[in-house]
């Protein structure tokens, strides 16, 4: 997995941790009931990226829930675009 790790660059928020990235990790966590060892195992990263973007989500939580939330919202209109075309298609 790529994004998580160092990144060149003067030091802030995104130092050690793509936010991007931080998302994906963040909602894997939740997806193993809230074990970094687990949501590190399936992702094939060691603990520590992990930690740094359960830190990470500690300083930026409302921003990355709604951020989550809002790509879970748009996952889902997507699912439902397709279903609606797949039954169009269908007749």
């Amino acid at each position: 997995m790529t994004g998580l790790g160092q990144h060149a660059g003067p030091p802030g928020p995104s130092a050690g941790t793509d936010p991007g990235a931080a998302l994906q990790v963040i909602a894997t966590v939740r997806d193993n009931d809230g074990s970094i060892a687990l949501a590190a195992q399936y992702l094939g990263v060691p603990a520590g990226l992990v930690e740094a973007a359960a830190a990470y989500y500690g300083e930026y939580r409302d921003e990355i829930d709604a951020e989550i939330e809002s790509n879970e919202s748009e996952y889902e209109r997507g699912r439902a675009a397709v279903a609606a075309g797949e039954q169009a298609l269908r007749g």
